[in-house]
């Protein structure tokens, strides 16, 4: 089954291992608003936590009572971190098995060049068109956070 994919990028003001010590702090994690039809997130909690973040997996429910599992398969600080998503409550179960989220950095002028890419796995052939629709808000939902994540450290520096 042909997979979706989909990147968004944005330059942060900040380091790449701060950016990472963020993602880490899932405390942080309801900071993603989601969009249309795409609900953001209400909470996560480590599930389990590994001393070198791989394979620690996290709880995540969502603003509108969904939830799903998002596993860390790589952690290299400051260069990249892969994550599965999967465990789905409905609706999404019925159209997808897994997502797989790849954030990658690269220093640019003081600052960090993040690339957010998406691989999303349909159920089943009939699927794969609603879960393109879903993709749509999802990719704008994944740039907005990108865009609040860079103004937010740009705020951060302007008052230091």
């Amino acid at each position: 089954m042909r997979p979706i994919l989909f990147e968004c990028r944005e330059i942060i003001p900040r380091t790449a291992t701060e950016i990472c010590l963020d993602i880490a702090d899932v405390a942080r994690w309801s900071e993603f608003k989601g969009y249309g039809i795409l609900p953001g997130i209400a909470s996560a909690e480590y599930a389990n936590r590994t001393q070198d973040m791989v394979k620690s997996r996290v709880r995540v429910r969502n603003t509108d009572g969904s939830g799903h599992i998002e596993e860390i398969c790589a952690w290299n600080p400051g260069e990249k971190i892969v994550m599965k998503l999967y465990a789905f409550t409905p609706p999404l179960n019925h159209l997808a098995t897994h997502f797989i989220e790849e954030w990658n950095f690269e220093a640019a002028n003081n600052a960090t060049l993040v690339t957010r890419k998406f691989t999303l796995f349909p159920k089943q052939s009939v699927t794969r068109p609603f879960l393109w629709l879903i993709s749509l808000a999802f990719k704008r939902a994944i740039a907005r956070h990108l865009t609040e994540m860079e103004r937010e450290a740009g705020e951060e520096r302007g008052n230091q």
